[in-house]
């Protein structure tokens, strides 16, 4: 999924390959190899190349934006009663 949404994002800004890997400080041929997806990139490349697309990683993996129903919400338990703690814990 990441090379076709690599070829998507780069076509939409009319950039070549030369054009993206210039302007992200790689090589022609690390952009081919992601497009024809013969490699795949770290961590700290993906995020180089979400944050010039302005998207997130998810997007750049699935194609699709995380729903933020999705999320799990944490918060402070301290000055809550036993009994509304263990009350949290069950739902």
């Amino acid at each position: 999924m990441f090379a076709k949404m690599l070829i998507k994002l780069r076509k939409q800004k009319n950039l070549s390959q030369y054009q993206l890997a210039d302007k992200l400080g790689f090589s022609r041929g690390q952009i081919s190899n992601y497009e024809q997806g013969q490699r795949e990139p770290d961590f700290e490349t993906l995020k180089v190349i979400a944050d010039f697309f302005n998207v997130s990683t998810d997007y750049l993996l699935t194609g699709k934006e995380k729903n933020k129903e999705d999320n799990l919400y944490f918060f402070d338990l301290e000055g809550l009663a036993e009994e509304e703690i263990e009350d949290i814990k069950e739902h």
